[in-house]
């Protein structure tokens, strides 16, 4: 491996890294409410720094006087965004070098077109006071980044597990369950339904309980000027909350009978320990009331599942190419 191949690793290693922090801290910033921490953007109050000292407050609030400023919310949306945009520094640097060293320059681009994408939709984010639409689209591009960026570094890495080329259907279609059930994830945050269903394995103690899925998955909802807090009703959101349960179910077939057929291979193991972890975390969401670790947490698993899996597809791909 050339010097360039070596430096290209290394930063793609260092950019997995940070996307899986981005990830992380965008999960953090929607549980403690702080999405609208920062009245606009990109900056805060017009500042490049959560304004903190009483004239900068005067001005902020003077500023955005409908938007009172909280520091404790602020501060995790300007850490997340700083987080995002070293990112993006970050992809386009790798872009470039990918070019400069002739290496393939569709992955590099792709990655690129996405980040700002990003940007874009986290602006939206912001200026649309939490559409959902944008918000379910925002978590998707996150977990997408780094999806890719994960691509990028296995195809750096040179070494490769060996899989059953006959597993690559299994695998692709456990790969889109998982993709599915990670957006029902951003929806169901996005529309504030974690804790529809109070309770487990009943939801408000009877197994199919009054649910009202036109309203649930209604993508042209009317979300009014501000969508903190939703605006669902409570039987749009307890759809949206045992769909999403189910898509729990379906990752667990697919995923575990995927896990089965690996046999004794290392990524069988890995794949169904994360698997366990994951159903633990979503179900400890339910019985404790959300609590802050445990969510963060369970956003993160959703994030390592999905790379596991993605690692399985890649190596399937490669042994059946």
């Amino acid at each position: 491996m050339g010097e360039g191949s070596r430096r290209t690793r290394t930063l793609v290693a260092l950019a997995v890294g940070l996307a899986a922090i981005v990830v992380v801290l965008g999960a953090y910033t929607r549980l403690v409410d702080a999405g609208l921490g920062c009245p606009d953007w990109p900056g805060c109050y017009g500042m490049i720094l959560v304004p903190e000292t009483a004239d900068e407050i005067a001005r902020a609030e003077a500023a955005f006087p409908e938007s009172p400023v909280e520091a404790d919310k602020a501060w995790p949306e300007m850490i997340h965004r700083y987080a995002a945009a070293a990112l993006g520094l970050l992809v386009l640097v790798l872009a470039v070098l990918a070019v400069k060293d002739g290496q393939s320059w569709r992955l590099p681009v792709a990655l690129v077109a996405l980040v700002i994408a990003q940007g874009a939709f986290g602006a939206w984010t912001v200026t649309l006071k939490l559409w959902p639409q944008v918000v379910t689209i925002h978590l998707l591009g996150g977990f997408a980044t780094l999806a890719l960026l994960w691509v990028w570094w296995l195809r750096l890495r040179g070494r490769h597990w060996a899989v059953v080329p006959a597993l690559a259907r299994l695998s692709l279609t456990t790969l889109v369950v998982v993709v599915l059930q990670v957006a029902l994830g951003g929806w169901l945050t996005a529309n504030y339904a974690a804790l529809a269903c109070p309770d487990f394995p009943t939801c408000h103690g009877v197994w199919i309980p009054d649910m009202d899925f036109a309203a649930g998955f209604d993508i042209f909802q009317d979300v009014g000027p501000n969508y903190l807090g939703g605006l669902m009703s409570s039987d749009a959101r307890v759809a949206i909350h045992v769909v999403h349960r189910a898509g729990a179910v379906a990752v667990l077939l697919f995923a575990g009978w995927l896990a089965f057929r690996l046999g004794a291979r290392p990524m069988a193991w890995v794949l169904g320990g994360v698997l366990v972890v994951q159903l633990a975390l979503g179900i400890a969401n339910v019985i404790f009331a959300l609590p802050l670790a445990v969510a963060v947490l369970h956003n993160a698993g959703a994030a390592v599942l999905l790379l596991v899996v993605l690692t399985v597809n890649y190596a399937c791909h490669r042994s059946s190419a």
